[in-house]
């Protein structure tokens, strides 16, 4: 079945960078658009970046320039490298398969001074 798993996650001061990965199995991840989402502290859950099979991006405003998603087809793997972190940052991220709308257990960031 269909297993996402996200890591990277930790505490970061503002300004700071994290790389998230997510290792994909259970389907044929070349061929599908995955995405990072994230859910803050007491709020809903924001999609944050997408990625197509041909590698095409797509960010939210609060992503642009900040984050860039990509992906190793061969190695069934998902990151998002995130730089200049504030604290609203701060959130639960997880790795989604879109066309299921399967996503993992999720990892934890904290952007905090």
């Amino acid at each position: 079945q269909v297993q996402l798993v996200e890591s990277g996650g930790g505490l970061v001061q503002p300004g700071g960078s994290l790389r998230l990965s997510c290792t994909a199995s259970g389907f044929t991840f070349s061929t599908d658009i995955m995405s990072w989402v994230r859910q803050a502290p007491g709020k809903g859950r924001e999609w944050v970046s997408r990625i197509f099979k041909d590698g095409r991006t797509t960010y939210a405003d609060s992503a642009k320039g900040r984050f860039t998603i990509s992906r190793d087809n061969a190695k069934n793997m998902l990151y998002l490298q995130m730089n200049s972190l504030k604290p609203e940052d701060t959130g639960v991220y997880y790795c989604r398969l879109d066309v299921r709308g399967i996503r993992g257990q999720g990892t934890q960031v904290t952007v905090s001074s």
